[in-house]
């Protein structure tokens, strides 16, 4: 249902295209003190996607947030999007979410009809990934932003993080890119309804699927690619796990309008955050097309998975997802540590 409104004209900025550039935040944290704590196994410390905290020999505490402005005028879709990008956190470190809690920033011209219908499309998609909105926190402000604190489980020693990629792993990525860059474009009327449905369905698509299918295989990290794109992403797995990622592109999968869109320059400055946050450190080939390398640094907002994992397993883990995600696609591979964090060819 269209608000009188549009939730998009309120925003300046949207979905995770609202992001802060990783760069920025590694200045805003330089300098803390960090308190230690033997059962805080990933910290902020970590780049991870969320903090896992040890209760016991059988449970860790996964816990994350996120929240954005309105990347669809759809309040019940906007609900939908924000929730399934917020529970994305805790299917990347392998777990399972449980308690969610609602985050709501409230415009001074939303109906009140409007906020219902944003609360009612997280809460359905929480009651579809299994959890459970316990509560949240509402406030007024200049723009409306929703999202959710999550709190979910998993055993101690199965816990993912983004820094434990190794040599010789394959790396499978569950979603295709574009969503950024389709979604600036669609501002100026460009993009046909028909493939803005297709967004919409991927964003407010959980990534439960694909984290119930990888927890079967020996995945050595795994990571959502959100915010900062899949070479941003890339490149903190690289670093943390001490590793070169090469992407290929011939075999990343995105949607097919994007690539008109990026030679058209309908980039999203979150993209060109990106590119000043992971350039330094990434390689591209010869044949590597400006237009190929803005969709790498395009910013997702409810991206896929992107799964590292020996060889020796891909192929099997690879065909399971296709079954339920045909998308799912392998986009490189981890090699040792090389000039470069990321080889883009």
């Amino acid at each position: 249902m269209e608000t009188e409104v549009k939730l998009t004209k309120l925003a300046s900025c949207a979905g995770c295209g609202a992001k802060v550039g990783a760069g920025t935040l590694v200045q805003m944290l330089e300098g803390f003190r960090t308190h230690s704590d033997p059962r805080l196994i990933v910290g902020y410390d970590k780049s991870d996607d969320a903090c896992v905290y040890v209760l016991d020999r059988e449970t860790a505490l996964v816990q994350t947030t996120d929240f954005f402005p309105p990347i669809v005028d759809d309040s019940y879709l906007f609900g939908q999007i924000a929730a399934a990008n917020a529970l994305s956190d805790v299917y990347a470190m392998g777990g399972e979410p449980k308690l969610a809690l609602n985050l709501l920033c409230l415009a001074d011209r939303m109906e009140p009809h409007t906020v219902q219908e944003i609360l009612r499309g997280g809460y359905d998609k929480v009651y579809e990934a299994g959890a459970i909105i316990a509560g949240g926190h509402t406030i007024q402000g200049a723009e409306p932003i929703y999202g959710l604190a999550v709190t979910g489980f998993v055993h101690p020693d199965r816990v993912l993080t983004n820094a434990a990629a190794r040599p010789g792993d394959v790396l499978l990525l569950t979603k295709p890119l574009g969503v950024g860059i389709l979604t600036t474009a669609a501002k100026a009327g460009l993009v046909e309804q028909a493939v803005l449905d297709r967004l919409y369905r991927q964003m407010s698509a959980l990534n439960k699927t694909a984290r119930d299918i990888m927890v079967k295989y020996p995945v050595h990290s795994c990571t959502d690619v959100t915010g900062f794109a899949l070479l941003g992403h890339s490149y903190e797995m690289a670093q943390g796990s001490g590793c070169s990622i090469r992407l290929n592109t011939a075999g990343i999968p995105f949607h097919p309008e994007t690539y008109e869109m990026a030679e058209m320059g309908f980039i999203p400055a979150g993209a060109y955050r990106n590119r000043d946050y992971a350039g330094a450190g990434v390689k591209k080939g010869p044949g590597v097309t400006r237009a190929m390398e803005d969709i790498c640094y395009d910013p997702q907002t409810s991206g896929g998975l992107l799964i590292a994992l020996p060889e020796g397993a891909a192929e099997e883990c690879l065909s399971e997802l296709r079954e339920r995600i045909p998308q799912a696609a392998v986009v490189g591979r981890v090699e040792e540590r090389g000039e470069y964090a990321v080889y883009l060819d």
